[in-house]
């Protein structure tokens, strides 16, 4: 009779590779607790070449056989990069509570280990309202791991020496370091010459607007348009992003009646707070509305346009970009049912990855055209405690630098 077990063990006399191969079975018996049936094929299946095995068993299994992959570095559990057998390190954010700001700390460095990833070294990363909240664990999209890096976007170098803005999905390796790992088809080649400090910090905020208005809701020529929520840095954005799309009114609504004044020599035609009573009879006719703020005061100012609205016939498409004022809003149904209402959200989920590349190309151009106004200020990661400080109360979008390098380096 054939000894099945025997057709699984590797065709070779050295004993500690026999014995090697006999522990990586032992192990995946025991902790994955499927037949040995299964393994049997498996091993058919690859041959009996024993790294070859190893490898394949190990990844499939997630085990580490002894000799081919290190124990993975302090804090890296469950990420989905493999690191080097050297655990080199570098510099980065990095957070390992909720309830406190990212700390500059040594952490282990990526490495990438599919095809279509690249190991980048990053230029620029932008401290965005999305990434203070991916650190402190409220964003929508958060999983609750730590420790994590933050940052979702940056401007980074590759080996090829190209510059590239590149977007991450969510993964606890974010950009806020000295290195991070792309996937090239989430990324594009950026002109030589541009300003990663200025990239970083306009395509972020303008992606919000620009998005909503190309993808999610196309803008009409001559359409007119709502922004609440236009005193922050997205908000500035999607006033100028309005205007370049050819919006015939744009009304921007906010707090600050200092930073609502600034806002016509950006493109806006109208101003106005949201206590100010004229508020209604302002924005009765709009055709689509911005909103970055969401909570109680998009409850009451949807009530305000469609009690003020002439003709309720007319389509009004509500976009909710963010969530200033807070996570919900107490929405009349009355509401819904006295207008043409449409609310639709733009953001991550509702706009496919691939999508928002194919969009960063055209907008790019636009930012380094100088079509539209960046306020930036940047500062080195080392600083990242004062830039989160800083962050809460500026106008101005922080950028931080991982490494020094000059206008004539990229």
């Amino acid at each position: 009779m054939r000894n099945e077990s025997a057709a699984c063990l590797p065709t070779t006399n050295s004993r500690p590779r026999r014995r090697r191969w006999l522990k990586t079975r032992h192990r995946l018996k025991t902790q994955h607790k499927r037949s040995w049936k299964f393994r049997r094929n498996l091993s058919r299946r690859f041959g009996n070449s024993l790294p070859s095995v190893e490898r394949r068993l190990a990844e499939r299994h997630d085990v580490r056989p002894e000799g081919l992959i290190r124990e993975r570095p302090y804090g890296l559990g469950g990420l989905d990069h493999e690191f080097g057998t050297d655990q080199n390190t570098m510099k980065a954010a990095v957070v390992s509570s909720f309830d406190t700001p990212p700390r500059y700390e040594d952490f282990a460095e990526p490495v990438s280990k599919n095809h279509g990833e690249m190991l980048l070294e990053v230029l620029a990363v932008g401290l965005h309202p999305r990434v203070r909240s991916q650190a402190d664990g409220s964003h929508y999209t958060s999983k609750g791991e730590l420790p994590l890096i933050p940052g979702i976007d940056g401007v980074g170098r590759g080996s090829d020496g190209k510059l590239r803005y590149f977007v991450l999905d969510d993964t606890p390796i974010g950009s806020m370091a000295e290195k991070t790992v792309i996937e090239v088809d989430r990324s594009i080649v950026l002109p030589r010459g541009v300003d990663p400090v200025a990239v970083a910090a306009g395509l972020n905020p303008a992606m919000g607007s620009w998005l909503a208005l190309r993808c999610r809701v196309p803008l009409k020529k001559r359409q007119k348009v709502l922004i609440l929520g236009a005193t922050g840095n997205a908000g500035n954005m999607a006033v100028q992003v309005a205007r370049h799309l050819g919006a015939s009114q744009i009304i921007a609504a906010g707090r600050s009646e200092t930073k609502l004044a600034k806002l016509p020599a950006l493109g806006a035609t109208d101003v106005v707070t949201f206590e100010d009573a004229k508020l209604g009879t302002l924005v009765r006719e709009v055709d689509v509305v911005l909103d970055f703020v969401w909570g109680e005061t998009t409850a009451k100012t949807m009530v305000n346009v469609i009690t003020e609205r002439t003709d309720r016939r007319q389509p009004l498409t509500w976009i909710e970009i963010g969530s200033v004022t807070g996570p919900t809003a107490a929405i009349p149904s009355a509401a819904l049912r006295a207008a043409r209402l449409q609310i639709v959200g733009s953001g991550i989920g509702s706009v496919p990855g691939r999508d928002i590349v194919d969009e960063l190309s055209s907008l790019v151009k636009e930012i380094v055209r100088g079509t539209f106004r960046v306020d930036a200020k940047a500062m080195p990661l080392s600083s990242v405690g004062q830039a989160w400080s800083e962050a809460a109360h500026t106008s101005q979008r922080i950028v931080l630098i991982p490494h020094e390098y000059r206008n004539s380096d990229v």
